[in-house]
């Protein structure tokens, strides 16, 4: 691993914002994204209907590419940007199922609606909603047309884009980390290791609450494609899989990862395949593994490269991977480097990286 102790190598030459060399993706083919932004990048989504991509990012940032796709070779064309208001730091964002319009959440406090295709007055895209403390994660919720925002301010908000008061409101036992959703599967992970699901199919029901099986603070969570369970991930280099209904010949199990030696790093981001159900699990080491939980095997290991993922996501089509390298404080103030690159790669997902391969035991 990179010696943070060492000194600092020169900076690479900068092409645009995206770095001459290959050694900083996952293969040497992987598109660099131009214009990916001043700042760290806190959420990667995809459009389910186009290859759009949107990012978010600390600088206020949120920006929005096509992207290409042909025999393999990828181009993304920057299409245009809005930022939260005073710039202030974006810390996720969803889409809508028709893939038309951006909701965005932050330290502003706000969420925010994008309508793509739009440009809204200042730049300053639309508020729909607010919390009384930054805006950690939101998530669509189709059956009910709600967008869901989940805050440091213990808070889950329920939001009908047309009108200014939430429709509905959860008070959690601590702040927002994370939350996902997959249809009628909601699942939210708070501070203080609590994990709540609930059942989002019409009004929001809880589901069940329970303490995260993972001994270490959660970092981030999916919920699986078939709304059986999810995904978490800890500072501690593991993963828990849970299932929320019964599933013959399923049980909830955690393995480790992101390790090296006496090394434990953050698991930062875990997304799901929407095809195979397999998934990638992104961390502080720079390093991106494809997993099938499944059959409880890694599928496919990238070579590190050496600067910590923030976050990733596949596209709805499942044949592109988006991946965001820029770093996520896990080491503090001291150990970062201003002139650190802020990148958004896409690789072109090859099937026999993300299929399932068939039984094994064990995670290898």
């Amino acid at each position: 691993t990179m010696s943070f102790g060492a000194a600092v190598a020169p900076a690479p030459q900068l092409v645009g914002s995206c770095t001459a060399g290959t050694t900083d993706r996952l293969a040497p083919q992987d598109h660099c994204v131009q214009s990916a932004g001043g700042d760290g990048i806190s959420s990667l989504r995809w459009s389910s209907t186009a290859n759009h991509l949107v990012s978010t990012n600390w600088d206020g940032g949120v920006r929005c590419w096509e992207v290409q796709e042909q025999g393999g070779q990828i181009r993304a064309l920057p299409k245009a940007q809005v930022n939260h208001e005073g710039n202030a730091p974006v810390l996720d964002c969803c889409m809508s199922p028709d893939g038309n319009t951006v909701f965005s959440v932050g330290a502003d406090k706000a969420v925010r609606m994008w309508q793509l295709g739009q440009t809204p007055p200042n730049n300053v895209p639309q508020q729909i909603g607010s919390h009384d403390q930054p805006i950690k994660s939101v998530g669509f919720l189709k059956s009910s047309n709600m967008i869901v925002s989940g805050g440091y301010d213990k808070m889950l908000k329920f939001w009908d884009a047309r009108q200014p008061n939430p429709v509905a409101q959860i008070q959690l036992p601590e702040r927002v980390y994370d939350l996902d959703v997959s249809d009628s599967l909601m699942v939210v992970a708070c501070a203080g290791r609590h994990i709540l699901t609930y059942n989002v199919q019409g009004q929001p029901q809880e589901h069940e609450r329970k303490e995260s099986p993972l001994k270490f603070q959660s970092r981030c969570v999916a919920a699986f494609p078939d709304n059986t369970g999810y995904a978490v991930g800890s500072v501690e280099g593991r993963v828990g899989i849970q299932y929320v209904t019964k599933v013959p010949g399923k049980e909830s199990f955690a393995f480790k990862c992101h390790r090296d030696g006496n090394n434990v790093y953050a698991v930062n981001h875990i997304a799901f395949h929407k095809g195979y159900g397999t998934f990638s699990t992104v961390g502080a080491d720079g390093i991106v593994n494809f997993w099938d939980k499944d059959n409880k095997q890694r599928l496919k290991g990238f070579p590190a490269i050496h600067r910590t993922i923030t976050c990733a996501q596949f596209n709805a089509q499942g044949n592109m991977f988006a991946y965001a390298s820029s770093y996520d404080w896990s080491k503090g103030s001291s150990q970062h480097a201003p002139n650190t690159p802020n990148e958004i790669f896409v690789h072109h997902v090859q099937d026999e990286e993300i299929k399932p391969k068939g039984k094994k035991s064990g995670y290898r």
